[in-house]
């Protein structure tokens, strides 16, 4: 028996295993990111914005949980950077929308072929249906978890 082995208690709490399974992929995503000198919610204001267009800045703090001063910490990094782009609204002159740019995109696709590289190798030990089930199931219990009020 390895000496680092959890207890076979904590490993039959499948809650344990995903926090477990969760930090290792995190963490070595983090790593990727760090080596370009990035955190995980560059990654995630790339991600929005490709995903669902232009925001206020308002608007990605809270889709993404992130609180303001840390979004703007971000915003100006990955602006300073010519990912990201900030416009005023036309409809609201007031307003300042942040957009995606085309280096920001270029960069998003490379992230997210990094972190299709963890996940290659995070699940190695299953077959391709089996990661096809078990990123179905995932999302299932996202869902779920989502739903039920803090």
């Amino acid at each position: 028996m390895d000496p680092r082995d959890p207890p076979p208690t904590l490993t039959s709490i499948d809650s344990y295993l995903l926090s477990l399974t969760g930090k290792a992929g995190r963490n070595r995503i983090a790593d990727r990111l760090a080596a370009r000198g990035l955190r995980l919610w560059h990654m995630a204001v790339l991600a929005a914005l490709a995903d669902f267009g232009p925001h206020a800045q308002r608007d990605l703090c809270a889709r993404l949980g992130v609180d303001p001063s840390d979004m703007a910490k971000v915003i100006d990094q990955l602006a300073d950077g010519g990912h990201i782009a900030r416009t005023r609204d036309d409809a609201d002159r007031r307003r300042v929308l942040i957009d995606l740019t085309g280096p920001g995109r270029e960069l998003l696709a490379e992230l997210t072929r990094a972190a299709a590289d963890v996940d290659r190798q995070l699940l190695a030990g299953l077959t391709a249906a089996e990661r096809t089930r078990l990123h179905a199931l995932l999302l299932k219990v996202f869902t779920t978890v989502r739903s039920i009020p803090d």
